[in-house]
């Protein structure tokens, strides 16, 4: 959400940058927005004056009684009673012109930084820089669900039956290799100074609202079924949420936590050859970074927590890329955003694996984070990145670790994590326990 005050001073900036996004549909709501505003403004003003007067008038009741002057006092006293109804029907109006405005700047983007190109949608998504050789192997890499499939790791059939398409048993080798690339990120991250945390799974509407917009809540987030409860898409949401109409000193800053959490969402996607499989479910584990900052701290934040992921994923040896987020396809609360590519061998081509954001003071603004300033209080720049999220994250893994023979390489990193075992062999036989 951006402050008022953009639109009182300079509506055609925030037309501007609503044309950049190529959302022209919203172009009107500034205009609403700068009207209601004024009429807002123009009733306070009128009521600063109803409530100067009933002060005044109340101050002459009390005189004209002591002068015995019955009749002018209570001609004062139904003056006041008026202005009383006034005020009441003025404030009604107030209440009302606030969720007004209130309700359309929730949905007027937040302004995006100058750097980010300008594209209609992720097609026009721009490639930063590679890191690491993409290498496409002399034998075939097979589907990931093939590869898991032979190592006895994965069972789709059977979660199918308990709980319907997007949904998955991780198994053996498999399961414990998820596991390890998990607490492998946690600690990376504690490593590079960040804080641990495991936040609430479920949190309140309030918070859904603060961090995220309406549209992107109705397409991820899975309520809970008579409370005031959604299940978490990402651990992002209850870090955020943490700070809620907090104020923190400004020599505390900047926060760095890292976060496990699993996440939930509802949408699957496309259904292709590419969305078989671990590549979008309805639930997966994550580790996530966020960041709570001072505002002129937040750029240099945002490139530290995206060179992070890419820090994880070359200390495995998986080759990937970044790729800057284009106007059209950052979220209405983004100012800037990157995504992080892995390398599919089989593919021959990048997928995305993680995405670092700045908010700059959006979600602060909606959940009334602050920062206790030598001159005041100001609202806080938060930040968001994956580091890593399997399963997905697997899909690289698997690929790039694979080998002629159908074994995959354990990556050294991750050796103490799996019990020393350096390599994951298929099984000749697969057990059969029903």
């Amino acid at each position: 959400m951006i402050d008022i005050k953009m639109i009182r001073e300079n509506p055609e900036a925030v037309k501007e940058n609503i044309k950049k996004k190529f959302q022209d549909q919203k172009l009107v709501l500034v205009d609403e927005v700068a009207e209601l505003d004024k009429k807002f403004r123009d009733a306070k003003t009128k009521g600063d004056a109803l409530r100067g007067d009933r002060n005044k008038m109340s101050k002459e009741i009390g005189s004209f009684m002591k002068q015995g002057l019955k009749e002018e006092a209570e001609k004062a006293k139904a003056a006041v009673k008026q202005i009383d109804d006034d005020l009441i029907a003025l404030e009604k109006n107030e209440e009302e012109m606030t969720a007004e405005i209130k309700k359309r700047m929730m949905v007027i983007p937040n302004i995006i930084d100058k750097s980010v190109p300008i594209g209609r949608d992720d097609s026009e998504n721009k490639e930063i820089k590679k890191y690491g050789d993409p290498v496409v192997p002399d034998y075939e890499i097979p589907y990931h669900t093939d590869i898991l499939e032979a190592l006895d790791g994965l069972d789709l059939d059977s979660a199918r039956k308990t709980s319907g398409n997007g949904f998955y048993y991780l198994m053996g080798d498999v399961a414990r290799l998820h596991s390890s690339i998990i607490s492998y990120a946690r600690d990376f991250m504690i490593n590079r100074g960040f804080t641990y945390f495991i936040p609430p799974f479920m949190i309140h509407s309030d918070v859904v609202n603060g961090v995220m917009s309406f549209d992107e809540m109705q397409n991820m987030m899975y309520k809970i079924e008579g409370e005031d409860l959604y299940l978490i898409g990402t651990s992002e949401h209850s870090m955020i949420g943490r700070f809620m109409g907090r104020t923190v000193k400004e020599d505390a800053l900047p926060y760095c936590l890292t976060s496990y959490s699993p996440c939930f969402r509802k949408e699957v996607g496309a259904h292709g050859i590419e969305e078989r499989g671990l590549y979008r479910v309805h639930q997966f584990e994550k580790q996530e970074m966020v960041v709570v900052c001072k505002p002129e701290d937040s750029m240099k934040w945002y490139e530290n927590l995206w060179q992070n992921s890419v820090d994880f994923f070359r200390s495995l040896d998986i080759p990937v890329r970044t790729l800057e987020c284009c106007s059209g396809d950052l979220a209405d609360l983004k100012v800037k955003s990157c995504d992080v590519e892995a390398w599919s061998p089989r593919q021959k081509k990048y997928f995305e694996v993680g995405s670092c954001s700045n908010l700059g003071d959006a979600q602060a603004r909606r959940l009334a984070i602050r920062i206790k300033g030598e001159n005041g209080n100001y609202f806080a720049h938060t930040l968001n990145n994956t580091v890593v999220a399997p399963p997905r994250m697997l899909i690289a893994f698997f690929e790039n670790n694979y080998q002629a023979d159908g074994s995959v390489r354990i990556p050294e990193p991750l050796q103490p994590y799996m019990g020393g075992q350096k390599l994951m062999v298929p099984q000749k036989e697969k057990k059969n326990m029903f």
